[in-house]
């Protein structure tokens, strides 16, 4: 019986997160009996029920398929696939306990991917070397330390559109998108972590107090748990003290970076991720007391088992991250209790489902084919792939005048503009509308153009990020469509081959190097990159439409960016992970990033902007 909230520790210091919606939806299968943990995308239920049909034939299990007519099937689809998930994954794992300790099994492979120096790699070596009864012994015992990585899930906060019955009649709210997924995963047998991201949603969050797995036990335990993808501290504390009012506690806060990351990308307004992760580690403490007496609080007037004083709140931070020193620079000065390897992993065909065409297109993508674009219809800035076969689709249907996707699955229609039930502005029904409507305007000729390809740019995600497990699986789309959205971070451009799970975990633990030739700053200057091109891009676009709110905004922006290289200027000469000669080129490129800079604001956004060292 465990006595308190944490599980048995995680043998590996990286997870897997989410990556659109299909090419993590397998990842489980794939990994976690080699102690990996992965995030599963719930939110597209029909990829899911595809997915559950596929592997329940593969491992002989029975499939009942669950009808869209059954007014619950989204919540019952997601449970039913987690349960398989958990299912398949405990067969593995009790299979795998069964092998010798011999090359090529899985067992061994279990131990030969962790890092080197934990308690349970030594013990591993240990026994390689040991010989007779000694060896049974220890083989033994490393049996009993197996453990498989969690099958954690993840919720966009922000898609939790209403549910509509045949006859257009609005279900009740807890039949929207968000609920439903998380009912699905409430009511499910796995004991593993929910992530939540893109922001505070009061519905939700208040809704997860419905299910018990959500509260501690008598022993303290919570079977599951919740994590926050932030981007900031104040995010952190703002959405955890909402949870623990209702006597959720949050067990991780993932900081993400704001603009290397994949998929939808979240700006922060300048604030860098060295100086947000330098905030959490000064204010952790003080974080976790709140946090905690606010929970307790709130269990005691329910009657409820409390959280243990003990318990700690983990923070782990993903984004960019390309090599070993920089995760362990994050790990160790930061104090983190993990990092998330995401975007690298699709081109590891044992981790990640990305269909064979897509990957051969990432494998030979340049730095300037991962690009930050306006193509979702959640007007979020979202990381997108020039090469990719949906880019090719849509300029395909501008050429043909037939702009925008057929819309089908409806998880982003949101827009009521032109009519009372909310459309996707990705749908060809709301881009025609839209067009037709510009088209009368009146607008100046170059005004007008600009407005079309706005609308023009947005693309259909809720297919897009899920037909590739689709053809990768073979399993033929309903819709017959074959365009594949894929949303890397930038910092894929580093990496251009296949690789072995064990090449990218060697990668990330410092026994093997597979980045390519391409010159590549360190993360954090990277994203400092980032961000100034972002802000030289808004400048831009707002030259002509410059506002007192706007201009409130681009001097915080600027103040945070000065603060920023300030911060860096004194982290140099402690990042002892790096060799002397690689300071001082991160100190020479530091140094020309901020005449960059100041030369961008002494031409836009004339003003103070002289950068001090705290």
């Amino acid at each position: 019986m465990q006595n308190t909230i944490t599980r048995l520790p995680a043998l590996h210091s990286f997870h897997i997160p989410v990556m659109g919606l299909g090419y993590t939806i397998d990842t489980p299968v794939k990994v976690a009996r080699f102690g990996i943990s992965s995030v599963v995308s719930i939110i597209q239920d029909h990829l899911v029920e595809q997915m559950r049909e596929k592997y329940a034939l593969q491992w002989g299990e029975p499939f009942e398929p669950i009808p869209v007519e059954d007014v619950d099937h989204r919540a019952k689809r997601i449970t039913a696939y987690l349960d398989l998930l958990h299912r398949i994954v405990d067969r593995q794992i009790k299979q795998m306990k069964k092998e010798p300790f011999e090359t090529g099994s899985d067992l061994t492979r279990y131990f030969e991917l962790l890092p080197e120096g934990s308690p349970v790699s030594d013990l591993y070596h240990e026994m390689t070397r040991a010989n007779g009864q000694s060896k049974k012994l220890l083989q033994d015992k490393l049996r009993e330390l197996v453990v498989p990585g969690t099958i954690d899930v993840n919720i966009m906060t922000k898609l939790d559109n209403p549910a509509y019955t045949k006859g257009n009649t609005q279900l009740p709210d807890e039949f929207a998108d968000a609920m439903s997924a998380l009912r699905g995963y409430g009511n499910s047998s796995i004991a593993s972590s929910i992530v939540f991201s893109a922001g505070l949603n009061p519905r939700l969050f208040s809704y997860a107090s419905r299910f018990s797995d959500f509260f501690p036990d008598e022993n303290g335990y919570i079977r599951k748990q919740i994590v926050l993808k932030v981007s900031d501290f104040r995010s952190a504390l703002i959405q955890g003290k909402f949870l623990a009012k209702k006597g959720l506690w949050v067990s991780e806060f993932r900081v993400e970076s704001g603009l290397n990351c994949g998929g939808h990308a979240f700006p922060t307004e300048g604030r860098l991720m060295g100086p947000i992760l330098e905030e959490f580690r000064n204010r952790r403490e003080e974080l976790h007391n709140e946090l905690l007496a606010l929970c307790n609080a709130t269990l005691i007037s329910k009657g409820n088992h409390l959280v243990p004083a003990e318990t700690t709140i983990k923070l782990t931070a993903q984004g960019g991250i390309g090599t070993a020193n920089e995760d362990a620079m994050l790990r160790e000065y930061y104090q983190l209790n993990g990092t998330g390897w995401g975007s690298p992993f699709l081109l590891v065909p044992e981790a990640t489902t990305v269909d064979d065409d897509t990957l051969q297109r990432l494998i030979t993508a340049k730095r300037s084919d991962y690009y930050l674009s306006h193509a979702s219809p959640l007007g979020i800035p979202f990381n997108n792939f020039r090469k990719s076969t949906a880019e090719e689709q849509r300029k395909e249907r501008i050429a043909r005048n037939r702009p925008g996707s057929p819309c089908y699955l409806k998880f982003l229609s949101f827009n009521t503009e032109f009519k009372k039930k909310p459309i996707c502005v990705a749908s060809r029904e709301y881009q025609n509308l839209k067009l037709k409507q510009l088209a009368k305007s009146g607008l100046p000729e170059a005004e007008l153009k600009a407005e079309e390809e706005r609308v023009m740019e947005k693309d259909c995600l809720c297919e897009g990020l899920s037909v590739s497990a689709l053809m990768k699986n073979e399993i033929p789309d309903p819709h017959g469509l074959t365009a594949v959205t894929i949303c890397p971070g930038p910092n894929l451009a580093y990496f251009s081959s296949t690789y072995s799970l064990g090449e990218m975990v060697d990668h990330i633990y410092g026994r093997k190097q597979v980045l390519n030739s391409t010159p590549r700053k360190h993360m954090f200057l990277n994203e400092l990159k980032m961000y100034i091109d972002y802000l030289k891009d808004e400048l831009d676009k707002n030259v002509a439409s410059m506002t007192k709110k706007k201009e409130k905004y681009f001097s915080g922006f600027k103040a945070n960016l000065l603060s920023g290289i300030a911060y860096y200027k004194d982290l140099l000469p402690k990042i002892e992970y790096e060799s002397q000669t690689i300071r001082a080129q991160l100190k020479k490129e530091l140094e020309e990033m901020e005449g960059t800079f100041l030369e961008l604001i002494s031409l836009k956004m004339p003003g103070p902007s002289v950068v001090v060292n705290k």
